[in-house]
C-alpha cells in the first residue's frame, strides 16, 4: 500500500517492555497472557502480535505491528475494556510507536 507520495505504508509498530514492579504483577500477566495474544492476533489489522519473556523474569518484549492507524487503535480501544487490561492496568510499560504520522 502506497501514500499519495508513492511512499510505502508500513503500519503501525509498538516496541518496547512490560516491566512488572512485583512477583504477582508477573503472575498476572503470565494468567492473561495467553488469551491476549489470541484475542489481538485475532483482530482485523493486526499482523503481527508477541509477547516473551526475557532473561528477568519481571521482564516481557512486546513487538506489534497493526496494519494502519485505525487497527491499532481499535486494539487499544479493546485492551482497556479487557480482562487482560484490567490485571495488568498497574504495570509499567516502556514503548516507542512508530506509524503514527
Amino acid at each position: 500500500m502506497a501514500d499519495s507520495l508513492g511512499q510505502k505504508n508500513l503500519g503501525v509498530r509498538l516496541s518496547g517492555r512490560l516491566i512488572c514492579s512485583s512477583e504477582q504483577e508477573a503472575e498476572a500477566v503470565r494468567r492473561h497472557l495467553s488469551e491476549h495474544i489470541d484475542l489481538t492476533r485475532a483482530e482485523p489489522g493486526c499482523i503481527s502480535f508477541n509477547v516473551y519473556p526475557t532473561e528477568d523474569l519481571l521482564i516481557w518484549t512486546v513487538e506489534e505491528h497493526f496494519q494502519d492507524r485505525d487497527s491499532f487503535t481499535s486494539h487499544q480501544e479493546r485492551i482497556r475494556e479487557s480482562a487482560w487490561g484490567a490485571a495488568t492496568a498497574q504495570i509499567a510499560r516502556d514503548y516507542k510507536v512508530t506509524g503514527l504520522d
